[in-house]
């Protein structure tokens, strides 16, 4: 395994110093020199200074070292690192690493393969253990099947007691790494039937049959249960795993609290960069080409809607020279109307996912939306309204902004509900929708709104 270095008197060398002696050792073959100098690092520093590593001398490190520490580095770099270099080794060694590796995250590395790479590396594993990786590969990231573990404990209901305590005294050392809180009992066809807690065994007599011990009906979830269902679940739930059967109602793995919790975070933060233009992963270790090209198919759409929205500025450049306090409520007009499409846009992501609304639904949704945005935007409009008539004491100003406030609300709602309805029926990612289209758009439409009612009042504005 990697050797850790325990010496908190040593000072630690800087990402920069690390980099370049790892980088050093590696060119001049020292496999061993440089595995044991990262080992000496600390899990973190490791992580940063690996992942800046030259991408070939990444790949001679793991193809050098014992598959065990290769898989350990692996687990700890990023998937897109991680999925390049398991591609550029020779099938053998690459089914040798991911060996190493939890069942689930063996899915997760081959579900992202290309169908050549996954088939010749899973020639190379073990027959049980290629057909239950390629089981898993083939569930979503985002259902129950993608995430669960298929270590757990499973009993026939019509075992005793001491029989199911020798299983445990037996495989002590298999199920070490098995996070046992719970037994799961099941019939002849492995049909979930009841969950066995542990201290019931140890209070219990050994004749005793743990079909009459475990909790019947229990709570369980199916492979394609999806995430947001499964966040709520163990919300109203304090259980630390559930169950999971397929279609069949067999039992074939436990869902645990923390899986769920660390795919709700990766969840959270690919929308939140889809949201900003990176629509796939990015790391600043890539080639400086492949990051600049990716971002700006991105920032080409978002600056030709931007010239869009300041073209009506340019139209109404006469109005608002003669009324300057106009460009004063310009900025907060779009961004409490961005905000409310993207409240919208938010209500609609979460109903998508939890198969609560079809993509198809768009005057439901619309009808749903404008209602709540035709009191946002009244009590928004009634607000700003009155700033703009205590600043200026001008009620025709304040009437201005406080009807475009309040229109640009509804169309911000409108467009902010149902366009995550468009873009999945398209077949595209709901999260794209809260970028630049829906943000562009509404700023287009709140400039037009109040240049274009200040230009039909201009006598009364001056």
């Amino acid at each position: 395994m990697i050797q850790k270095n325990d010496n908190a008197t040593n000072v630690p060398p800087t990402d920069p110093e690390a980099t370049q002696f790892a980088t050093d050792l590696l060119e001049a073959g020292d496999l061993a020199g440089a595995g044991e100098y990262l080992g000496a690092l600390s899990d973190t520093q490791r992580t940063r200074v690996f992942s800046r590593v030259a991408p070939e001398l990444q790949r001679r490190l793991l193809v050098g070292i014992s598959a065990d520490d290769a898989a350990e580095y692996l687990h700890e770099m990023p998937d897109v690192q991680a999925l390049k270099i398991l591609e550029s080794m020779e099938s053998a060694k690459a089914a040798g690493v991911l060996a190493e590796l939890p069942k689930k995250e063996q899915a997760d590395f081959v579900g992202e393969l290309s169908a050549r790479s996954m088939d010749a590396i899973l020639l190379e594993m073990e027959t049980d253990a290629a057909q239950t990786v390629r089981k898993l590969a083939q569930y979503e990231d985002e259902e129950a099947g993608g995430i669960m573990s298929v270590k757990f404990l499973a009993f026939n209901e019509s075992q005793s007691v001491s029989q199911v305590i020798e299983h445990i005294r037996e495989n002590v050392d298999q199920l070490s790494d098995f996070d046992v809180q719970y037994a799961y009992v099941v019939d002849a066809g492995k049909h979930l039937r009841g969950v066995l807690r542990l201290r019931d065994l140890l209070v219990s007599r050994g004749k005793v049959e743990i079909g009459s011990l475990m909790i019947r009906e229990p709570l369980f979830v199916t492979t394609h249960t999806r995430l947001p269902e499964l966040h709520a679940t163990f919300d109203s739930h304090s259980f630390i795993g559930i169950p999971v059967v397929n279609h069949a109602e067999e039992l074939v793995g436990v869902l645990r609290r923390s899986d769920v919790e660390e795919a709700m975070s990766e969840r959270y933060q690919n929308d939140y960069q889809k949201a900003q233009g990176i629509v796939s992963e990015e790391l600043r270790t890539m080639p400086l080409w492949t990051r600049a090209r990716r971002r700006l198919a991105w920032l080409s759409v978002n600056i030709l809607l931007n010239i869009g929205a300041a073209s009506v500025i340019a139209i109404y450049q006469d109005t608002l020279e003669k009324v300057i306090a106009l460009a004063v409520f310009l900025p907060i007009i779009s961004d409490m109307s961005g905000c409310s499409g993207n409240q919208a846009v938010a209500v609609s992501m979460r109903e998508l996912s939890l198969g609560l609304v079809g993509p198809g639904e768009f005057m439901r949704v619309w009808f749903k939306e404008i209602s709540v945005g035709l009191i946002n935007g009244f009590a928004l409009g009634i607000l700003i309204g009155v700033v703009a008539f205590l600043w200026k004491g001008n009620p025709w100003l304040g009437g201005v902004v406080g009807i475009a406030l309040m229109l640009n609300t509804i169309i911000a709602v409108s467009l902010g509900g149902t366009l995550p309805l468009v873009m999945r029926l398209f077949k595209l990612d709901p999260a794209l929708a809260s970028g630049p289209i829906l943000t562009t758009v509404t700023d287009m439409c709140g400039f037009f709104l109040v240049l274009s009612a200040a230009s039909m009042l201009l006598q009364y504005l001056v």
